[in-house]
């Protein structure tokens, strides 16, 4: 049976529950759970990239009076921090990890290497990509697409913090937000919906990588959503049907 290769993409604050900052462990080990029965299904080759909100964010950095480029880095650094964390998590679940990193750490991660990582998920291992692209002024958003085009992944699922899809408001402010179950890359561009960042969004069009958005709070919601349950919203190059 031929797998489907996939990426998820996990914000920064998942990692660090109802505060916000930092990494708790009880939270992390349910992610990874989580993540390990979407392993078990046997059906999906997985990558990883997630982002580093919880350690450092640009709205700090400002407020420091520290450069965009210096804080882009730091920001890259914390998702190397959340890498680690989920991969170990992970393996004491039985899960075989391997992080890759933009930034040369050999110490605590492999450098990334596109052929490399193919190689890893042929293997059945779970890849997570940590730094970022290893540039400033590119999110964690840009990244995940930009290593799902590189290492041909056909879906990105984004996994939001209890939201659970794309709506037309926030419906954290807004009680008559009306969600969406389906809409296509040019939508989300024109419309300025806050999937994700719009160089992440014109990558997605241009190389025809699916996104669907769901809320990874629920549990078992990351099965789910590789099974195809209608629970989030899917964005597609074009309208699809059914």
């Amino acid at each position: 049976m031929v797998k489907r290769r996939i990426m998820i993409k996990l914000s920064g604050e998942a990692l660090a529950g109802k505060t916000g900052i930092g990494i708790d462990p009880i939270v992390v080990k349910t992610i990874a759970a989580e993540i390990k029965k979407a392993v078990d299904l046997n059906t999906v080759e997985i990558g990883i990239v997630v982002g580093g909100g919880n350690i450092f964010r640009g709205k700090l950095a400002s407020e420091m009076g520290i450069e965009r480029s210096s804080a882009d880095y730091m920001g890259m650094i914390g998702t190397i921090l959340n890498a680690l964390a989920l991969q170990n998590s992970l393996e004491s679940l039985g899960v075989e990890t391997r992080v890759m990193s933009s930034l040369n750490i050999p110490e605590v991660a492999e450098p990334y290497i596109r052929r490399k990582a193919i190689s890893h998920l042929e293997k059945g291992y779970v890849v997570i990509f940590g730094g970022g692209t290893g540039n400033p002024y590119f999110s964690t958003d840009t990244t995940s697409a930009l290593r799902a085009a590189e290492i041909g992944a056909s879906i990105i699922y984004m996994a939001k913090n209890g939201i659970d899809g794309v709506y037309d408001f926030d419906p954290r402010t807004n009680k008559d937000a009306v969600k969406y179950t389906k809409l296509t890359h040019q939508e989300v561009l024109k419309q300025e919906l806050q999937v994700m960042d719009s160089t992440a969004a014109a990558l997605c069009n241009d190389n025809n990588i699916d996104i669907y958005v769901f809320d990874m709070n629920v549990e078992g919601n990351i099965k789910n959503a590789i099974l195809g349950q209608k629970i989030g919203t899917m964005i597609t190059k074009n309208h699809q049907e059914g």
